[in-house]
């Protein structure tokens, strides 16, 4: 009879999969449904599209990240700070005047912009653990 032993899967790196996974999907689904996402959300097509475009680099590095052994630190420091900042410019885009987005449009922004903040949070402790 053989065993199979397996390595568990530390916390950073789930949460680096989760996240290359969900802003994977999400990129996709913004560059490629931009039009009907803009008309839906009553926000500019061209933000939606670009904002998709945008994040498949970031996709890329994400997927990096959760593909090492070790995940380098600075890397995953990059990271926290890029959702971060992706987080409060999220809420700081509603209040500019750039967008007028309807109800379900702000609903939008708000969830995606707290998902990313949520995403920073647990990259962070992940990171403090490993």
């Amino acid at each position: 009879m053989s065993t199979t032993t397996t390595r568990p899967t530390p916390p950073l790196t789930r949460v680096l999969w989760a996240d290359t996974l969900l802003t994977g999907g999400f990129a996709l689904a913004l560059a490629v449904a931009a039009t009907p996402l803009a008309g839906l959300l009553a926000l500019p097509e061209p933000l939606v599209r670009w904002a998709g475009i945008g994040l498949l680099p970031v996709v890329a590095f994400i997927a990096y990240l959760a593909t090492r052994p070790v995940p380098p630190r600075g890397g995953v420091w990059a990271l926290i700070a890029l959702n971060a900042l992706w987080a409060v410019d999220s809420v700081f885009l509603l209040f500019t005047g750039w967008v007028d987005p309807n109800p379900l449009g702000v609903a939008f922004v708000l969830a995606q912009g707290l998902l990313v903040g949520v995403f920073a949070e647990l990259q962070y402790l992940g990171l403090r653990r490993s």
